[in-house]
């Protein structure tokens, strides 16, 4: 079961009170306990995170003058759950460079 969590851009614990609401709703099926349905959540979470972060290159009064590896990385990044049909893969994904890093 996942015990951590995003917040503000961390990663922390769950707190007992958060994983027993976690265990409760577990058990009433409104969330999925497949292993490859939790990792992809897990994974496209910090997909959206990457996404957002980087929200701000690609707007027409972003300073940045070429946005076209800005554009790349974030396709880049939509498409990385494309094809995913293992826990493995999904362990395995190889993330996309960020321009300039």
């Amino acid at each position: 079961m996942i015990k951590q969590k995003y917040l503000n851009g961390e990663l922390v614990d769950l707190t007992e009170t958060e994983i027993t609401q976690i265990e409760t709703l577990n058990n009433s099926n409104m969330f999925p306990t497949d292993k490859l349905d939790i990792a992809m959540i897990s994974l496209r979470h910090q997909r959206n995170r990457l996404l957002t972060e980087s929200d701000w290159t690609v707007l027409p009064d972003s300073p940045i003058a070429d946005k076209t590896a800005w554009q790349t990385y974030r396709t880049e990044l939509r498409d990385l759950t494309n094809g995913l049909t293992t826990v493995e893969q999904v362990e395995a994904v190889t993330w996309p460079t960020k321009p300039g890093a």
